[in-house]
């Protein structure tokens, strides 16, 4: 096997000065990208709720089944104390 010679040629007409510019401006860009607005996770999940509320997605249910329950307990405990007096 024959070594195959390696010769890097550097191109004179590119301007370093404004490259290394335009990659730090590249790069600025892209750590904004993954900023974040939020400075902790309490604060995002309240924001998240929010969002979620104003959307309509924690509406209250359409029956509320705590006073049939009550009832129903009440129903029975009167029925107990009534069979056993």
């Amino acid at each position: 096997m024959r070594a195959l010679p390696c010769r890097m040629t550097i191109a004179s007409s590119h301007d370093s000065q404004s490259d290394l510019t335009a990659l730090e401006a590249s790069a600025a860009s892209a750590r904004a990208g993954f900023a974040c607005m939020f400075s902790t996770s309490d604060e995002y999940e309240n924001a998240l709720i929010t969002a979620r509320r104003a959307e309509g997605r924690y509406g209250s249910s359409s029956f509320d089944w705590q006073p049939v329950v009550l009832g129903g307990c009440t129903l029975v405990l009167l029925g107990v104390l009534v069979t056993f007096l």
